[in-house]
Order: C-alpha cells, then sequence, then structure tokens
C-alpha cells in the first residue's frame, strides 16, 4: 500500500473514531438567555406583570374563579405550588387535545403558535370563538389552519378550562409542569361535566 493511501486510511479512521467519541456540554437553565429560561428549566416562570393584573381572581362561587370582568380565571396558593380545580383540568385536556399542534405546556411548535402567547391578547369571547368555530390564516407565507372544536364535546365542555390554564401559562403564575397540587374538583363542575357529556 502507498503512503499516501496508508495516510488518507489513517485520516479516515481517525475521523471516523472521533465522530464516534461522544461530545457533552453541560447546559444549565440559569446559563441560558433569559427567553430560553422558560424552555429548559419546566419549573420557570416568565412573570407578565399585565396579563397577570388583568387575571387577578376577585371573586370565587363553587370553586370557580373570576376576574374583574366576569371571566374565568386561576387561583393558585401554597406558595405557588397548588391550583384550582379547573386550571388542573384545564393542564389536562389541553394535554389530551391541544398539545399535539400547539406544543406541550403552550409552548408552541413549527405547526401552530404558542397559546401560552396567543392568551396574552386574546381576550375570552376571542379565544371561545376560535375554539369553537376555528381559523384560517393564509398569506404569502403560511397557510395556517385551526379547526373547529364546536361539536365536540371532550373540548367544549372544557372550554373554560382550557382558557384558565392558559391564561395561567401566558400570564406566567403557573410555569411547565403537571400540577401536583390541587383543589378538590367542586360540586359545581361535576354537575357541568355531567349534563354537557349527557351522562
Amino acid at each position: 500500500m502507498s503512503t499516501m493511501k496508508r495516510n488518507a486510511l489513517l485520516g479516515l479512521c481517525g475521523a471516523v473514531l472521533l465522530s464516534a467519541v461522544p461530545v457533552t456540554t453541560a447546559v444549565l437553565a440559569q446559563d441560558a438567555k433569559p427567553e430560553l429560561a422558560n424552555k429548559l428549566d419546566p419549573n420557570a416562570k416568565e412573570i407578565d406583570e399585565p396579563v397577570l393584573k388583568a387575571a387577578a381572581a376577585v371573586k370565587d362561587e363553587d370553586g370557580k374563579y373570576f376576574d374583574k370582568d366576569g371571566h374565568p380565571t386561576f387561583h393558585i396558593s401554597n406558595d405557588g405550588k397548588k391550583v384550582d380545580w379547573y386550571t388542573y383540568s384545564g393542564y389536562r385536556r389541553y394535554h389530551a387535545e391541544c398539545h399535539v399542534c400547539h406544543g406541550p405546556d403552550a409552548m408552541g411548535s413549527t405547526y401552530a403558535p404558542a397559546l401560552k402567547d396567543s392568551l396574552k391578547r386574546l381576550s375570552y369571547e376571542e379565544f371561545y370563538g376560535i375554539l369553537a368555530g376555528g381559523k384560517q390564516e393564509v398569506n404569502n407565507t403560511s397557510n395556517q389552519v385551526m379547526p373547529a372544536f364546536g361539536d365536540n364535546k371532550n373540548v367544549m365542555c372544557y372550554a373554560n378550562d382550557l382558557y384558565v390554564y392558559l391564561r395561567a401559562r401566558a400570564s406566567g403564575a403557573w410555569g411547565r409542569a403537571r400540577p401536583g397540587e390541587k383543589e378538590e374538583k367542586p360540586e359545581a363542575a361535576k354537575k357541568e361535566e355531567k349534563e354537557c357529556l349527557g351522562g
């Protein structure tokens, strides 16, 4: 074998060996850019003060919380560890019905927008209308279609729960984590669910 072929073969073997050596780099959430912290640390919260203030619960009826405008909202207690029933239910429904397109924890995907950001600007009525009737945005760069869920009881019977959970995410009151502690399921929620699902 010629020297040139042997050197080429050795170089190729060296490259193969180097590519087989795993290279690891530790990336810690605290080292990341602030805008990426929520993506890396499941407990990180991106507080949006105006959204948080607008979503403040001022009234409680049978375990359901409302803001100053009478719209459903979240209630987080126990130093940020315990959620109301509807936030918990919304988390479950979101991850059963919505996360395939909108990403885990409402973080978005290449397919659909981050609902944690959309809920910063959408009103309750707009959210409900889009959920029930769908939405289509067609322009030169994209063709986004949100299907209508108005006839889907697995979604519409829990529309307020979804709104409450996404509102908690949008305000930063709840991070990227499954709620552990939760309030008991109110009797009103049991009754509404039974009536809506027809059981």
